[in-house]
């Protein structure tokens, strides 16, 4: 079998718009992203739904970033590593997280997740980019 070429469409970040722990993440990865390349779309739109269930992810019950990079679905941790890959100095250092063992770091990851309303907030209304960032939003329609 001869391999094909490889994938080069953007990776796509699908979060959830209304906490404000992963709306503050989202603006991180904007800021440090080197090459400009992820794009993004909350859950709560129509494509970031979407794109949940097609990857067996229920939207209203969502506690994952998703990542679609490569033809890929990766959450939890594995979803945060890959967005390091993308990010400058120091937030590219996230990725020794990935010597742990998967367990244990989705473990921490879970409980962040399962808590984030609680200890981070959450906002009445989605995640809205500046006029600038516009462009790097696939969706932001809400169903």
């Amino acid at each position: 079998m001869i391999p094909g070429p490889p994938n080069t469409d953007p990776p796509i970040v699908i979060f959830d718009g209304v906490c404000n722990f992963c709306s503050t993440t989202v603006r991180v990865i904007l800021q440090n992203d080197r090459d400009g390349r992820l794009r993004f779309a909350p859950l709560q739109s129509r494509l970031g739904g979407k794109l949940l269930r097609l990857h067996g992810v229920d939207p209203v019950e969502a506690d994952t970033f998703l990542v679609i990079e490569g033809g890929r679905a990766l959450t939890r941790t594995d979803a945060a590593l890959a967005i390091a890959r993308h990010l400058r100095f120091p937030w590219n250092l996230y990725r020794t997280v990935g010597i742990l063992p998967r367990g244990l770091r989705d473990a921490a990851y879970r409980l962040i997740a399962k808590n984030r309303y609680r200890w981070f907030g959450k906002r009445d209304a989605c995640f809205v980019p500046t006029p600038e960032e516009r462009s790097r939003f696939l969706d932001m329609a809400s169903e």
